[in-house]
């Protein structure tokens, strides 16, 4: 994320003690108030416009795309600072029913944000994703597509049923015909992903941007096209956002060019 730096109003002090005379004095301190205003003003230009620090709440998935997302925002948007909260859908959306300030979610199904009704504004979907199977580089499993998920002696991971992720698995697991026992259910596919990496688990069902972003850390098995599935990203405005406009404006700008590119580059399937 871009480095900010923070102004200090300055204080004034004219060093000569002696009085102005009228005209003088009157061009001061209207210059004083000029300045005043200036300095005190900053705060309302930071709570709206270009100016606005904004808190997103955003699927497990979407980290490496949403890094490079919020540079470029601020960069056109002088003066904005996102602020990114990374976890499973199910966790976000937790988080918006307790109440916890935010300004914008990105879950990873509709599902999940058709849940938050009321508690959004109406969702775009800007993205698009599918499932893959990893295994550490050296595929201690001799993984060689989902069949072999089933061995009792494979230490499978997978996400949790409440997590999209989670959900998704299971529909494709199903759809092949597959019945296997997750050693470990995890909060968010980036849990999932970590533990093949570290070489915890011999196979793990995570996005195929997930096995992108990963890159030689895993072994990537794809999945067959009529037993995958399609997950699907809304945006949306939180109602209870206290920069209603410029979280507006930012789900507006993940429609952009310049957004879409960037998430297509992470792997993203564009709507």
């Amino acid at each position: 994320m871009a480095d900010h730096s923070h102004l200090r109003q300055g204080t004034f002090v004219w060093g000569s003690g002696r009085r102005l005379p009228g005209r003088a004095a009157a061009a001061c301190a209207a210059l004083l108030l000029a300045l005043t205003a200036c300095g005190t003003g900053g705060g309302d230009d930071a709570a709206g416009g270009e100016g606005a620090s904004l808190t997103v709440l955003a699927a497990a998935s979407l980290t490496d795309a949403f890094e490079v997302l919020g540079e470029r925002y601020e960069r056109e948007r002088p003066g904005a600072d996102l602020t990114f909260s990374f976890a499973g859908s199910q966790e976000l959306a937790a988080q918006v029913t307790q109440g916890v300030p935010a300004d914008v979610l990105v879950t990873a199904d509709t599902e999940t944000m058709d849940g938050l009704a009321g508690r959004t504004e109406e969702p775009v979907v800007i993205a698009r994703n599918e499932l893959a199977l990893v295994t550490p580089p050296d595929d201690p499993g001799g993984v060689r597509g989902l069949a072999d998920l089933a061995d009792p002696g494979l230490r499978l991971v997978l996400a949790a049923p409440e997590v999209p992720a989670g959900r998704y698995g299971q529909r494709v697991l199903d759809a092949a015909g597959i019945e296997a026992a997750a050693d470990s259910q995890e909060p968010s596919v980036r849990a999932v992903l970590s533990k093949v990496r570290l070489g915890e688990a011999d196979a793990g069902l995570v996005y195929a941007t997930d096995a992108v972003a990963a890159g030689d850390d895993v072994r990537t098995v794809p999945l067959p096209e009529e037993h995958n599935i399609v997950a699907t990203y809304p945006a949306a405005a939180l109602t209870g956002s206290q920069h209603p406009d410029e979280a507006r404006d930012f789900v507006a700008w993940l429609g952009s060019d310049t957004a879409r590119a960037a998430l297509a580059d992470a792997g993203f399937g564009l709507p």
